[in-house]
């Protein structure tokens, strides 16, 4: 089957979305194939492969050899005809399967006879003889041999040494075999995380194993296994000594995202294995000089097989120093690990009586230290050696430059082993090996991968092990508290940008500030600044260096993969800068400062960090542990000097910077003041932070309306109905009502349902904070009820709305919504005054071009009619906000260069903007968008509802003509829609409400038809002394109707037929009809009899033109 575009060729191609989807989706429906694997695959290759830069590009090298390989090396993703798959387990995994039909379906674009053998479910030797006999020996095979990680414990009790020992052993097994009876085979081996976040180390576990060191464990096991595999292939030669087969190491695990373990608990297993796929697609390839990455905008690049490397790769094609960790000697060995420290002060001794003032501590009167924080504070990896990855994994405490008290100042240098030449009875630091729960650990309760919203427990451990302990007084005894915290937020902050907000962050180590605060006498916190993490980019940004890149990438993405000068980059420096700054906000705000026991100081030496390099300007890695991220007892000695002299420091005058190449001798108390420094014996007065600026997502209103009462007596009529009559609110609708995406930052997010900021009916906080219909009512009514709140799918309050919605689907919302107010204890269902809003046709307008049938104007306009049918038979005392469907046109101006722009916004309005400008399907999306406006104003005032006094349905046509709002440069204000350029942000959906609630207080003659986006805290209106009711068409003019109507329908009556506003009399009709007839007639004999004159003389001058030749 011929592809649908063009072959187009370059120095790099990309998997195109166009091209991928039409082919497979044709061909799926041939085969009544399209499973939802294959459905995956088509979500994988538009996410993966849509750039701005390029258009309609596929795969440029998509033809197979030219004649059949009769080399492994030279062998093309085309002239594959058979991909399977073994599972080094002997038990049921899907993950690995799925994977295997998806990388099918990607080399089904390059041969659509390739073919998947699944093996049954057996043993691992098992199912390598039934591949081995179910495969054709002169046919091309890929073969897939996953190590799944995930089945393999880390527990500390395990011999882990022997568990990888066991697994290679079992490889090396399994690729003898295959050896032995496959030709014409590409091996690829391949250490695999699947999506399975519950099985790694899941029995005899010591207490407490959580899941920051779960993660931080599983990605050091993947790289002990890509170690230990690629030494067993280099041993065994890669099984190459036939030119019809060879093993290949994958160039890096395959792996999901474990940088944010919230993301990863809770992340859909279906989108994981396709970003799996799409790493072993990549692996899969020679290597590239670009490699696939996240560009600035997140859009993701994938290489393509090329006109220079065409072949899938293989050992002999595709050597490269980056293939296993163990290929390459460390170009920088690391240098002796014991840096002991000299201190040359004189004046040693304590205070004359134990001091009652913090600010008039020495530091021989501390007795007792202890620490909180992360694996930097866990000292991970610090005395591991430059080659050996699996030491990452080790607490070397004793030698953690906070809290470490191995051996003494004069072989290793810690703050405890400084303090310990001025008083040698101090007590609670840390020693040799171990977790947090380690007797050895003590007061040392930093846990690995720890985050700031983990202050609180350790705060609260640390506490306990104070008290608990008999060595130590802790009511007298004077403590040092060393705090540091926020590394692993700024390296997951791309992942939740609200979770790790710089607020919340601080708010965090607040929390924990405020529980030693309040429950340790005596006590000195050091508070240590935010590492400026940044510089730890450069040690991967040369690939000489040797380092695992690829781990860092899994444990601190959000730092590592910006590109520089990106946005995301700038995002990042500016959140670094933000943390460090709201930590001295912090501190400098006194709240520590409420008696003199106790006080916290910030430790500013790690605010600006000079990276160390060596003589040609490279990084130096002694100063980082094997995994290049953590830092080695090296760069401990100097962290725990940068420390202790920032306590020597007075503050105003402290260092705030870390340069490792630089030697830093110990600082000594001054003899005019020989005290631990702190903002009063510093003379130093805090800066007066300044006002707190409301947050950006506070897109409140004011109210400055003074006639806020009910009627005095509940109204019967739905025209004399005020803002205060109102008891209940609801709405029916689509993903624009759900607040679908509304507080979204990140594609993430855009799932979410902010249903509590939702325009028209969203109830969260106060209208000072959140504008929402239901707010406003809130002023006029306080026990207004129904509203949605917070971030939840259905049921919410009375918001009916669900995602996706067309409006086939209001008449079961609006089914629901009466059953729910029939059910409701506090709704009087016969006397409340209910406000139901009614907004639909996005999703039926942005997918008319593909189901025409369904989705005409008079198909929308009957399942409306069937819904207000319901409400107008069903449910007394109603007034209906109808609000007519926006003009979508001008959504075409909305664009912006993200993955969620770029490639969502098309995807989610298919027939309004892949359409041409000025094209015959532009053309017609404008005629149905219009005719559905017009059939709505024909439906809500054709008469159809005037025949009940308590129920009203109005218009309200703030969206008939839609304006973009605008910046100052001429381009869209992106700030009013969500990260897809589809939906509504917060502050959308608050001038959503505003333009509903004005259209409210407006007669429907004369009721703003556009809605330009201009936000104004000012911009709701009032009711009048003279016109307080919501207006309707009846109390629009002078003439209000004051007859009582039944306020039901008798069953059997049939609705009121649509009418147009001005009546005829039936015999004028009549007569116009007839007369129209015969006036048609006698028009339509006229022109024919015309053209048949006219073509009679064209015919006889013809013929005498022919007789004259």
């Amino acid at each position: 089957m011929p592809l649908p575009h063009p072959v187009m060729y370059g120095p790099r191609a990309l998997l195109t979305v166009s091209s991928l989807l039409h082919h497979r989706l044709q061909l799926a429906n041939q085969r009544h194939l399209l499973t939802r694997e294959r459905q995956q695959i088509m979500i994988l290759a538009l996410l993966a492969c849509m750039c701005s830069a390029v258009e309609s590009l596929y795969c440029a090298v998509s033809s197979p050899s030219p004649s059949t390989p009769v080399s492994v090396h030279s062998l093309r993703p085309a002239d594959v005809s058979v991909v399977s798959a073994l599972v080094l387990s002997d038990v049921k995994r899907s993950d690995e399967i799925g994977a295997l039909n998806m990388l099918s379906e990607i080399l089904f674009t390059f041969n659509p006879d390739v073919s998947t053998v699944v093996p049954e479910q057996r043993s691992v030797m098992d199912k390598a003889e039934y591949i081995m006999e179910s495969l054709s020996p002169t046919q091309w095979k890929l073969l897939l041999l996953f190590i799944p990680v995930d089945e393999l414990s880390v527990c500390t009790d395990q011999d882990l040494s022997a568990t990888i020992d066991a697994t290679v052993n079992k490889v090396e097994q399994t690729l003898d075999s295959l050896h032995k009876k496959l030709k014409n085979t590409l091996v690829h081996v391949v250490v695999w995380s699947g999506v399975s976040h519950d099985r790694v180390c899941q029995f005899q576990c010591e207490e407490g194993y959580d899941e920051n060191r779960r993660r931080l464990d599983t990605i050091v096991l993947m790289a002990l296994l890509q170690e230990s595999v690629s030494a067993l292939l280099e041993r065994r030669g890669w099984f190459g000594d036939r030119e019809d087969f060879s093993v290949m190491l994958q160039s890096s695990p395959v792996h999901t995202e474990l940088s944010n373990p919230i993301k990863a608990s809770t992340s859909d297993s279906s989108r994981d294995i396709s970003l799996l796929t799409l790493q072993l697609w990549t692996n899969l390839l020679q290597p590239m000089t670009d490699k696939t990455e996240m560009d600035g905008r997140g859009i993701f690049t994938i290489p393509c097989p090329t006109e220079e490397k065409p072949f899938l790769r293989t050992q002999k094609n595709s050597y490269s120093s980056e293939l296993g960790i163990s290929q390459k000697e460390d170009p920088s060995p690391l240098l002796d690990p014991v840096m002991g420290s000299e201190i040359t002060c004189e004046d040693r001794t304590p205070s004359p009586s134990i001091p009652t003032s913090v600010h008039a501590l020495r530091p021989a009167d501390i007795k007792v230290v202890a620490a909180m924080g992360d694996s930097l504070t866990a000292a991970n990896g610090v005395g591991a050696a430059q080659n050996n990855l699996l030491g990452v994994l080790t607490e070397y405490r004793g030698l953690s430059w906070s809290i470490g008290g191995d051996e003494n100042l004069t072989t290793i240098t810690t703050l405890p082993n400084i303090l310990r030449e001025f008083n040698p009875s101090v007590t609670g630091y840390s020693i040799g090996q171990g977790s947090e729960n380690s007797a050895k650990s003590f007061l040392n309760q930093a846990v690995p991968g720890a985050k700031s919203d983990d202050m609180v427990t350790q705060a609260h451990t640390v506490i306990k092990r104070m008290k608990e302990d008999p060595r130590i007084d802790f009511q007298n005894d004077w403590k040092i508290i060393t705090v540091f915290i926020g590394g692993n937020d700024i390296c997951a902050h791309c992942s939740d940008t609200r979770y790790y907000s710089p607020n919340n962050i601080v708010k965090y180590i607040r929390e924990g500030l405020d529980i030693l605060h309040k429950e340790v006498p005596r006590a000195l916190v050091n508070l240590v600044e935010l590492l400026d993490i940044i510089p730890l980019r450069r040690l991967h940004q040369d690939s000489t260096l040797g380092c695992p890149t690829w781990l860092v990438n899994m444990m601190c993405s959000c730092v590592l993969k910006p590109k520089d000068g990106s946005h995301e980059f700038q995002m990042l420096q500016e959140s670094s800068q933000a943390y460090q700054r709201g930590m001295r906000e912090l501190v400098e705000s006194g709240r520590y400062d409420t008696h003199d026991n106790f006080t916290v100081v910030l430790q500013p030496f790690f605010r600006n960090v000079f990276l160390p390099v060596l003589e040609d300007g490279k990084p130096d890695r002694s100063y980082f542990s094997p995994d290049c991220f953590h830092l080695s007892q090296k760069a401990h000695t100097l962290m725990a000097r940068a420390l202790w002299n920032n306590m020597m420091e007075p503050l105003g005058n402290k260092t705030d910077s870390e340069d490792f190449t630089a030697g830093i001798p110990l600082k000594c108390p001054e003899k005019s003041s020989p005290y631990l420094r702190t903002y009063h014996n510093s003379n130093y007065t805090y800066d007066t932070p300044p006002p707190t600026p409301p947050p950006a997502n506070n897109w409140g209103s004011d109210f400055s309306c003074v006639d806020t009462a009910p009627s005095d007596t509940v109204p019967t009529s739905a025209h004399r109905l005020r803002p205060g009559d109102i008891k209940v609110v609801a709405s029916v609708g689509d993903s624009i009502t759900a607040a679908f995406g509304a507080k979204a930052e990140n594609l993430m997010q855009l799932a979410d349902e902010e249903r509590g900021v939702s325009w028209s009916i969203g109830g969260d906080d106060t209208l000072e904070t959140v504008t929402t219909l239901p707010n406003i009512l809130k002023k006029f009514n306080p026990n207004v009820f129904g509203f949605s709140k917070g971030k939840s799918k259905r049921p919410n309050g009375f918001n009916m709305a669900v995602s996706g919605a067309k409006a086939s689907n209001i008449p079961a919302q609006v089914r629901d919504l009466i059953t729910a107010l029939n059910d409701s204890t506090k709704v009087d269902f016969a006397k409340d005054w209910k406000l139901v809003t009614l907004f639909i046709g996005g999703n039926d307008l942005c997918q008319y071009c593909h189901d025409r049938a369904s989705l005409t104007p008079s198909k929308y306009i009957g399942h409306i009619r069937d819904s207000l049918d319901m409400l107008y038979n069903e449910v007394p005392r109603v007034l209906v906000n109808f609000v007519g469907i926006l003009e979508i046109e001008d959504l075409r101006m909305i664009k912006r260069n993200t993955l969620g722009c770029s490639l969502l916004q098309k995807t989610m309005c298919p027939c309004f903007l892949e359409p041409r400008e000025n094209s015959p399907e532009i053309n017609e999306m404008k005629k149905v968008n219009k005719d559905l406006q017009t059939e709505t104003e024909r439906l809500v005032y054709g008469g159809r509802y005037d025949g009940r006094q308590d129920f009203a349905v109005v218009l309200q046509p703030f969206f008939k003509n839609s304006v973009v709002p605008m910046v100052e440069d001429g381009t869209p204000d992106l700030t009013f829609f969500s990260v897809d350029c589809f939906h509504f942000s917060e502050r959308g959906h608050a001038q959503m409400a505003i333009s509903l609630w004005n259209n409210m207080m407006e007669p429907v003659d004369s009721k703003q038809t556009y809605n330009n986006f201009t936000y104004d805290r000012n911009k709701i209106q009032c009711p009048t002394k003279e016109q307080p009711y919501i207006f309707t068409r009846r109390n629009s003019g002078s003439d209000v109707l004051t007859t009582v109507v039944p306020t039901t329908v008798a069953p059997g009556i049939t609705l009121p037929v649509d009418c147009p506003n001005d009546t005829v009399p039936a015999w004028a009709a009549a007569i116009l009809a007839v007369g129209g007839l015969v006036t048609g007639w006698i028009i339509t004999w006229m022109i024919f009899y015309y053209r048949e004159q006219k073509n009679r003389k064209r015919y006889e001058s013809t013929e005498m033109k022919g007789t004259n030749l």
